[in-house]
């Protein structure tokens, strides 16, 4: 990666959460009882993505003192939002085969936070065979697998096949590339940001599928920048980030820059951006994490570290 691309990704990263800080108010849980989360379970996934985020940024240290200082708060908001873990316990407890808790709570372990219950519940959890044979798809599997990694639950009964997890992807199989369709695109990018914890072990994606990637992820960007589709686009972006030599283009950088809004929100699609704040945070709050998990991993691997050593 040239010095401009990642002056450009640290400009966005910065600008897009800073948006997510000063709009974080609209990711507020209502004060209904919680444990199903049925009326509040796209702003529970928010949450989730926003401390993603943060949590990213806190783990890399190459953020400035400001944006360090933001992505702490965000994060701090996101906990006491899932009463400082008791609201994932509780979740865990009464659906023992939802992952939700343990990939969320493992946002917060990476940014320093911890609940003795639910690290005591997880650790019984992960070990059961139910717990093992749900029934997700594949790229779903990888992310459940690197959750239970960074909570170094991923030992003993408790390990998981990362070959077989990956050869059972779309990705993994290399398939005919001109066949993705846009969900399986995200499926592409889950995969790796699974298979690398968000760029921390680029070791992590196999050397064929890293050939696959170097090869092809330059026209899957190329054809949704141009179908407008920016928060998938976007997303292709960070697996370039993630390879061993990440990947980056100064015109998919430029693009996306040109594309954020001055208060740092970045649209998900080309479809007008209109609505009173509540709404705009509703429908682009996805891709203005997006840009913070870009511009984040970006600048990091620019830098020439991965954030943490390995496991």
């Amino acid at each position: 990666m040239s010095p401009a691309p990642a002056q450009t990704a640290h400009t966005i990263g910065s600008r897009a959460l800073a948006w997510l800080h000063a709009n974080r108010e609209y990711g507020k849980l209502s004060d209904c009882p919680r444990a199903d989360l049925v009326d509040d379970a796209d702003t529970y996934k928010g949450l989730g993505e926003a401390a993603l985020a943060a949590s990213l940024v806190l783990r890399s240290g190459v953020a400035g003192t400001a944006e360090l200082a933001l992505a702490r708060e965000l994060l701090e908001f996101c906990w006491q939002q899932v009463e400082s873990g008791a609201l994932l316990y509780e979740r865990l407890l009464r659906h023992p085969l939802k992952t939700d808790p343990l990939e969320t709570y493992a946002h917060f372990v990476r940014g320093g936070y911890r609940h003795p219950q639910l690290d005591r519940l997880l650790a019984h959890t992960v070990t059961l065979r139910s717990t093992h044979a749900v029934e997700h798809v594949p790229n779903r599997r990888l992310a459940v697998a690197n959750s239970a990694r960074v909570l170094d639950l991923d030992q003993g009964p408790a390990a998981y096949d990362w070959p077989s997890l990956t050869r059972a992807t779309w990705l993994g199989a290399t398939p005919e590339p001109w066949h993705i369709d846009w969900l399986t695109g995200y499926g592409v990018t889950h995969a790796a940001f699974h298979l690398t914890d968000w760029g921390r072990l680029p070791a992590g994606l196999p050397d064929g599928l890293v050939d696959y990637l170097d090869r092809w992820l330059p026209v899957w960007t190329d054809i949704w920048a141009e179908c407008g589709q920016w928060d998938l686009m976007a997303e292709l972006m960070i697996v370039g980030a993630c390879l061993p030599v990440p990947w980056a283009e100064t015109g998919d950088w430029q693009r996306l820059a040109d594309i954020q809004h001055e208060n740092g929100l970045v649209p998900r699609d080309d479809e007008p951006v209109e609505g009173d704040p509540a709404e705009l945070f509703d429908a682009h709050q996805h891709p203005t994490v997006v840009a913070v998990v870009a511009g984040t991993i970006a600048l990091t691997r620019a830098l020439g570290d991965t954030g943490q050593p390995g496991p």
